[in-house]
């Protein structure tokens, strides 16, 4: 009769352990290769099909004019808060708002711009046949 702590035991979960440990890592290595692999195959895909650069160009475009027009309006929104607030805490959180919002406009409008000329210089197809400057 074996106890439960039995050193038989122990080899099984050993072996077991190995196993499951080469079977996760033949795992990884097929992820890793299909997610290295199939990125290069979808941007050949987009500069190839008819009217796709254009379309994700203009989507960039109308996503970035979206993005101005609420900086816009929720600074107009914050100055007219901030005109009517007295308490100099909610003063000084509305000016963290507003100057939250103005950060983010600026991340909006210098990632297609940076991408686009740092894709080219790295020789990213997808950086070639789709423009991403918003204006």
């Amino acid at each position: 009769m074996q106890e439960i702590g039995d050193s038989s035991d122990r080899g099984d979960e050993s072996g077991q352990t190995r196993w499951s440990g080469v079977i996760h890592l033949v795992v990884g290595i097929l992820f890793f290769s299909i997610i290295a692999v199939e990125p290069v195959q979808a941007e050949s895909a987009v500069c190839e099909a008819d009217r796709l650069p254009e379309m994700i160009s203009g989507f960039f475009q109308v996503t970035t004019a979206l993005g101005i027009m609420g900086l816009v309006v929720v600074w107009q929104a914050d100055s007219l808060a901030e005109m009517f607030t007295l308490n100099p805490e909610q003063r000084e959180a509305i000016k963290r708002h507003k100057r939250t919002a103005l950060k983010s406009a600026i991340i909006l409008l210098v990632l297609g711009p940076l991408y686009t000329v740092a894709g080219s210089m790295m020789n990213l197809p997808l950086a070639e046949c789709v423009d991403l400057v918003p204006w």
